[in-house]
């Protein structure tokens, strides 16, 4: 066994959307510096530069594209725009998403978010899968990582959208793997709660103690741990795992009850 070669990401090109902050910052910055050229996307254009800027400054090689993944314009720019600059695409992770806990009680909200969010967590991902799909096949190379949630297996109030978005993430995963194999592996990774700005705007101390009342490894994750899952399914030590979803939790649930 060639052990270099299990994390070598040389010659490969990987896009990421989302990727100006938190999850999808960290997994740029980590399948870069395995060697991946990176595309970062996200719709906040001066995020994804900076990161881009970060990546490059470090001695990769990187680009930034603005990408509303709900505009299948925006989807198709993003492909065409990465096969400009690098002529393949191998690597795929499929980070954005919307929604959240204690938003979505079904008496505040109507059909027309229910959709939203399905459209940005669920439809975007797949028409991006398929836009991708057939230059990875020609590469002989592919792996798509989808980002789920732990919510996708929780049972919470005022989620039901984000929650059946995100389950709806890990089934669609299993399912492609057929369509998209042998060339091309696709996996899912769901986060616990994780350090992203979003959560900081939120998080008290009594807050964060209840979280790890059921968290084996006593702390919340990091974007970090998250782009360690995300390097594992990128990389060729992968190369036997497809159609999988990977909880990565510190061990537990980090609920409020």
């Amino acid at each position: 066994m060639d052990t270099k070669k299990l994390f070598d990401l040389r010659g490969k090109t990987a896009i990421i959307t989302g990727g100006g902050n938190g999850i999808g910052k960290a997994s740029a910055i980590i399948l870069a510096a395995f060697g991946a050229n990176v595309v970062v996307s996200d719709y906040k254009t001066e995020d994804a530069e900076a990161v881009s800027t970060e990546i490059n400054n470090n001695g990769g090689n990187s680009i930034a594209l603005n990408c509303d993944v709900t505009k299948d314009e925006a989807l198709v720019n993003l492909v065409d725009k990465t096969l400009e600059k690098y002529g393949n695409i191998n690597i795929l992770v499929n980070n954005v998403g919307g929604g959240g806990a204690g938003k979505e009680s079904p008496f505040d909200i109507d059909v027309s978010h229910f959709k939203k969010v399905f459209e940005m967590n669920v439809f975007s991902m797949w028409r991006l899968c398929q836009l991708v799909a057939p230059h990875m096949k020609k590469a002989q190379y592919g792996s798509i990582v989808n980002i789920t949630s732990m919510a996708s297996i929780n049972k919470s109030p005022a989620i039901s959208a984000y929650a059946s978005s995100k389950a709806a993430i890990n089934h669609m995963t299993a399912n492609l793997a057929f369509d998209f194999g042998p060339e091309i592996r696709i996996n899912a990774v769901g986060p616990g709660a994780i350090k992203t700005h979003a959560l900081s705007t939120v998080l008290t101390p009594e807050i964060e103690k209840k979280m790890l009342a059921h968290t084996p490894l006593e702390r919340l994750g990091e974007p970090e741990d998250i782009a360690g899952a995300v390097l594992y399914f990128a990389a060729p030590i992968s190369s036997w795992v497809s159609g999988q979803t990977i909880f990565v939790n510190g061990g537990g649930v980090q609920t409020l009850d």
